[in-house]
């Protein structure tokens, strides 16, 4: 295992990344004064921006499932946990954007290539009303292992 994604796994079988991406902003808004440069203050933590960057071979990868699995997951417009598979915690994030371009075709139009790159956007980890669907997802999920 890679990383996860809430409940999505992200290894070979699925959708392998070759790069990780991680972009943390602060925020140091300035104030104009006269005479002098602007003065700076700071307000907290800005933007955390995580990008992966891969392509699939879907004849020893995941595939298009997989991604429209992502799809679908964003659509939903939920926060998950992003968990890398040494044990670090991301926070949560949302899925922000997908891109994919298809190249090496077979006979049937099915692409042998997909590149694909994704932006994950980390979300405040005080937001109860994410956090309660995630733990009750979490919950059926553990539940539907052991019954």
């Amino acid at each position: 295992m890679m990383m996860t994604y809430g409940l999505f796994v992200f290894r070979l079988g699925t959708v392998p990344y070759q790069e990780l991406q991680r972009q943390t902003d602060w925020r140091h808004p300035g104030q104009s004064r006269v005479g002098a440069r602007p003065a700076r203050q700071y307000l907290g933590p800005g933007e955390d921006t995580i990008t992966l960057t891969g392509t699939l071979l879907p004849e020893f990868t995941g595939g298009q499932r997989h991604l429209d699995e992502l799809r679908r997951m964003a659509s939903d417009g939920k926060a998950w946990p992003l968990i890398e598979g040494t044990g670090k915690n991301y926070g949560l994030f949302v899925l922000e954007s997908l891109n994919e371009r298809k190249g090496k075709f077979f006979r049937d139009g099915a692409a042998g290539q997909i590149d694909f790159d994704m932006t994950l956007q980390r979300i405040d980890d005080d937001d109860r009303e994410r956090l309660a669907v995630l733990d009750a997802a979490t919950l059926r999920l553990v539940r539907g292992m052991f019954a």
